[in-house]
């Protein structure tokens, strides 16, 4: 398994020169200047991830990571973990949100057990899901650490393979994740990051009501008195109070970094892991496009603690990827403006008034 060390000298910043043609040449296209607005930001942004003015967009592909959670113990999610499994095997038989909006884009979903308490190996053998589990659910980090700061790693270590595995056959990446009880180590992430109280962060995740969000609450702030997790050290934020499928997106997104490859980042759980992984390598932020802003409570302070404007904002709150498979139409669309699109000299049409 590649280490971890050695994929955070690889990861270089977005190349500057490219980025400059890039605005040179969509300065110089047949319509007001900058008519199209973050469109065109992103078409400069691709650019400088690929170093190319023809930035290849049309292979993308979805990852999905899974893992369940030992905090479900204290009544922070409407349903019991053993709803991850189910959703799982349904993701892997095209029931869910993420396939329908997937077959929509023409996107690969590829779904990664990291820590899922159930039994996957039948779908890992046959090649339905990547098998990559750390554990079968963490700790419950109200009482105890999520997990070792050896599997803490070990989680980024898969994260960052899955996206070395899939890179020879993927252009653009997209974040999901499925685990019950998640909103609640991703809020902890995204309070030792932030600096933010848990009560400005904890939203009602699957449809808790106020109360229960209350609860929620208390258990994020409890654990983070607990552990004390220092956001100078990322590693050790990941141990004391995240998740296996939250290590795993950060790791997909440094390898992504590692690779030149766009990686678009969906909502709240998995901002959380674009935190991990850019405190890991701020270079990393280069590769990083916030999909869109969910309903969830804390994403917007999530997207500001990152420095990332979502492209989307559409009141979502489900998960799986299916804001960053959405916005994937959007870098497609910007990869067009760039590559179809005449200048004036091209189309000999005049600039004069």
């Amino acid at each position: 398994m590649t280490e971890l060390g050695s994929i955070l000298k690889r990861i270089e910043p977005a190349d500057a020169a490219s980025r400059r043609k890039a605005e040179e040449r969509l300065g110089q296209l047949t319509m007001p200047f900058w008519a199209l607005g973050r469109l065109m930001d992103l078409a400069v942004d691709l650019a400088g991830i690929t170093r190319s003015l023809k930035p290849p967009v049309a292979r993308k592909a979805v990852v999905v990571m899974a893992g369940d959670h030992g905090v479900t113990a204290e009544s922070v999610s409407r349903y019991p973990r053993k709803v991850t499994v189910q959703m799982v095997h349904n993701i892997v038989n095209g029931g869910a949100g993420i396939n329908a909006l997937a077959r929509l884009g023409g996107v690969r979903v590829a779904v990664v057990d990291m820590g899922v308490a159930g039994n996957l190996e039948d779908l890992a053998g046959k090649g339905k899901i990547i098998g990559r589990k750390i554990g079968r659910g963490t700790g419950n980090l109200l009482r105890e650490p999520a997990m070792t700061r050896e599997e803490a790693v070990r989680a980024l270590e898969a994260g960052i393979e899955t996206a070395l595995d899939m890179a020879g056959e993927t252009d653009v990446f997209g974040t999901g994740d499925m685990g019950i009880g998640n909103t609640t180590p991703s809020g902890a992430i995204i309070s030792v990051f932030s600096g933010r109280r848990a009560e400005d962060i904890a939203g009602h995740g699957t449809g808790l009501d106020e109360e229960q969000r209350r609860h929620k609450t208390d258990v994020i702030e409890r654990a983070l008195i607990l552990h004390r997790p220092d956001p100078a050290d990322p590693v050790g934020v990941l141990q004391k109070v995240g998740g296996y499928e939250i290590g795993g997106i950060a790791g997909l997104i440094l390898g992504a970094a590692a690779e030149r490859k766009p990686v678009l980042v969906d909502g709240f759980i998995s901002t959380a892991g674009a935190l991990i992984a850019c405190a890991l390598s701020p270079t990393a932020a280069d590769y990083v496009i916030a999909s869109h802003r969910s309903m969830e409570k804390g994403h917007r302070i999530a997207l500001e603690t990152l420095g990332k404007m979502p492209l989307l904002d559409l009141d979502m709150r489900l998960g799986e990827g299916t804001g960053a498979v959405l916005a994937m139409h959007l870098l497609e669309a910007a990869a067009r403006i760039m590559t179809e699109v005449a200048t004036f000299e091209d189309a000999m049409v005049s600039r004069e008034a």
